[in-house]
Order: structure tokens, then C-alpha cells, then sequence
């Protein structure tokens, strides 16, 4: 794994917006930055990050397993307890999953670490999926990668045949709070392959969503909503004024509530503790565990809640290095061990690892000078050369 600088493309910008990728650039700063990209070898990619990502997404599948069947999993998690039925029903149902992306430390020459899992909302999709792509042909085009260069990437058109196998016959509906750019342009792109696989499809506000007198949600036009892709928590569904709907309405929802069990950092502590010492996982515990003593005074701590890297601290010989403001942490933390991120020319990386319809396919590599990885940090392409 070597960061490669590269002159970027005179007409990125414009490429970026002719494909509707508007957030290319957020608060006047680059989000996409191509000014230098991450080469790999092809074995690395297998051998480091695709088949570690399988064997992680394994014991996620497995935790849930044991927590559907057991509930004093669900009350670590802090699930409130009257959705444990619509999560235990989903998972016996066999709810179909789309997508997830796993966060890993890697440097190229220890095993990835998992960070934590983006199981439920995880954006950077287009940019992973179609316009680092676009970067790579173009890059080989102009003689700035190898020509034979070659990219782990096949989320695209992993997402349309995961798509005609989820679908079915049913009308499509896709919900986001429409007034994030990035939020909406994910969710533009996913109506857009599952256009491809031919589901028909309605997109709208998740705020836009009603209930109908029968107690089934409808959209504004007082369609039934049948089958539904959220780019919204369910963390958010169980406390919103629809949340007690949940249970009773009809409607099926891409990602499932099952998923509500792995997109939670209580999910770290508990994995540990079923596969101690696993290559491709830190040591975590829950903050109000005894065992926490353990990692002594260097730790991360992160709330069982959070996005974008909100209200977590890096804590190191018992000082705070780095620790971004936000409002989660009500329902606990969770301590993990401090392995501090590969740092490229006083930039520190994160990878992305993603998973379609439970296979890993695809590369987000995301870069900041902070080690907390935020909203804003930079993607950054990759090539397999």
C-alpha cells in the first residue's frame, strides 16, 4: 500500500457535475481530492482486505444470531426494548440486507482492524462506485496511473443484481432527508441502479412519509408504501412520532431492523468478546466494564451512537489528542484500543471496505490531518497496479 501524488485532471469539476456529483466539494473545501491516489497490489487487496472483510461481516452475521435469540445482547445494545420483536421477526424472515461498509485500519503491513461497521446508512457510495472509476480510465487514459492499472470495485454492478433479487414486483420507494447534498445524491444514485434493474421507483423526503387510516405508510400521492430503502437511522425511527408504527405496518425496509443490532459500537465490545484476540479485531469493552482497565490510559472512546465521528475522544497516555463535538453519548461508550491510523505524509487513512448483498466488492479511502475521521475528510481513489 503506497500514496502515490498525481497531477489531477484539469477537468475533474466538470466531470464531477456532469454525473451529478455535486458534493464533490463541501463548505468550499475538496471532499474529492485526486491529487494523489492509494496503489495496492492485487494482494493485498484479496488476501488483506477482501477476504478479512467476509470473514468480519461473518461474525457480525453470527452476533446477530445470538442476539435475536438472546436478549440481554439486545439490552447491551440498548435497543429500546419494544422494537425487540421487529428486529427478532426480521432477522427470522431472512429481511434482505443491501449494503454495508466496514471501517478498517490498515497500513499495508499489520492486519486491517475494524473500526466500526457503517451497517445501516453508509454514504460515499457514488463516489466509491462510479466516479473513482471514472478516475481510473481516465487516469490510464492520460498516462497517469499504469495502463494496466485496475481497481477493487464492482459495487455497481453488484447493487443493480442485488437489486432484481430484492425487488420483486413491488414499487420501489427511496427516502432521505432530501436537504443533505450528499444524502441526496446517494439516494439519487441507488434509484438510479435500481432503475437499472428494472423496479419502478419513487423517491421522496423521509419528513414526506404518512399514515394512512389502515396504519400503513403512504407517500404524498397516498400510495401504499410496500417495500422502502432508508438512508435514515433506525436509532432515529425508533424515537421519531412514527417509530410505534413500525411494528404494525406493513411496509418492508431496505436496510432491515435487524440491521439496527450492527450499526451500533456496542457491536465491538461484543464481537471481542466472542472472538477474542481475532487478527482483524482491537480489543473493546463497554465503559462501565471492569475490563475496560485493560487497555489502560490509551484508548478510543465512542458513544454506542454516533456519525461522522461525532463525541469521539482518542484518549493516549491519558490525555485527550483529538475529540469532536456532537450530541450522542446518552446511551453509553464503549472503550476500544488506541491503534493509531497510518499516517501518509501528515494525512491519516481510513478504509472503507464495502459489502453488497453480502460480498465485498468495492474501496472508499477516506483522508484527513485529524485522526478522527469526519464529514468532511477527502476520498481519495485507488488503483490496484
Amino acid at each position: 500500500m503506497q500514496r502515490i501524488a498525481c497531477p489531477e485532471r484539469d477537468d475533474w469539476r466538470a466531470t464531477a457535475e456532469g454525473v451529478g456529483f455535486t458534493f464533490h466539494t463541501i463548505d468550499g473545501e475538496r471532499y474529492w481530492d485526486e491529487r494523489a491516489y492509494y496503489a495496492f497490489t492485487l494482494q493485498e487487496i484479496e488476501g488483506q482486505i477482501e477476504t478479512p472483510t467476509a470473514e468480519i461481516d461473518a461474525m457480525c452475521l453470527e452476533l446477530v444470531e445470538r442476539a435475536v435469540k438472546d436478549e440481554k445482547y439486545l439490552r447491551r445494545l440498548k435497543i429500546p426494548e419494544a422494537f425487540w420483536p421487529l428486529i427478532s421477526e426480521s432477522w427470522r424472515r431472512k429481511d434482505s440486507s443491501l449494503y454495508g461498509r466496514l471501517d478498517l485500519s490498515y497500513d499495508g503491513r499489520s492486519p486491517a482492524k475494524l473500526l466500526e461497521y457503517n451497517a445501516d446508512t453508509p454514504t460515499s457510495l457514488f463516489e466509491a462506485a462510479v466516479f473513482q472509476w471514472t478516475w481510473l480510465e481516465q487516469a490510464m487514459d492520460r498516462a497517469v496511473i499504469p495502463k494496466r492499472a485496475d481497481q477493487f470495485n464492482s459495487i455497481h454492478d453488484r447493487l443493480i443484481e442485488a437489486w432484481k433479487r430484492h425487488g420483486g414486483a413491488k414499487h420501489l420507494h427511496l427516502a432521505a432527508m432530501m436537504d443533505s447534498p450528499e444524502d441526496s445524491g446517494t439516494l439519487a444514485y441507488l434509484e438510479d441502479t435500481a432503475r437499472q434493474a428494472g423496479l419502478k421507483t419513487t423517491s421522496l423526503d423521509i419528513r414526506d412519509i404518512g399514515l394512512d387510516s389502515d396504519g400503513c405508510f403512504v407517500d404524498l400521492d397516498d400510495r401504499a408504501i410496500d417495500l422502502a430503502f432508508k438512508l435514515y437511522p433506525w436509532e432515529w425511527m425508533f424515537h421519531d412520532t412514527f417509530g410505534a408504527r413500525l411494528s404494525t405496518a406493513p411496509t418492508r425496509w431496505i436496510e432491515p431492523p435487524w440491521k439496527a443490532i450492527l450499526s451500533n459500537k456496542a457491536i465491538l465490545p461484543l464481537l471481542w468478546e466472542m472472538f477474542p484476540k481475532h487478527p482483524n479485531l482491537l480489543p473493546a469493552y463497554f465503559e462501565d466494564d471492569p475490563k475496560a482497565s485493560m487497555l489502560g490510559s490509551s484508548f478510543v472512546r465512542k458513544p454506542l451512537y454516533s456519525r461522522e465521528g461525532a463525541n469521539v475522544a482518542l484518549v493516549s497516555g491519558g490525555t485527550t489528542l483529538a475529540e469532536q463535538e456532537g450530541p450522542y453519548g446518552a446511551e453509553g461508550f464503549v472503550r476500544q484500543a488506541f491503534a493509531p491510523l497510518p499516517s501518509f505524509t501528515d494525512q491519516y487513512t481510513v478504509l472503507g471496505s464495502w459489502l453488497v448483498d453480502g460480498t465485498p466488492c468495492g474501496l472508499s479511502i477516506r483522508e484527513d490531518e485529524n485522526p478522527i475521521t469526519g464529514n468532511t475528510s477527502r476520498f481519495m481513489p485507488h488503483a490496484i497496479v
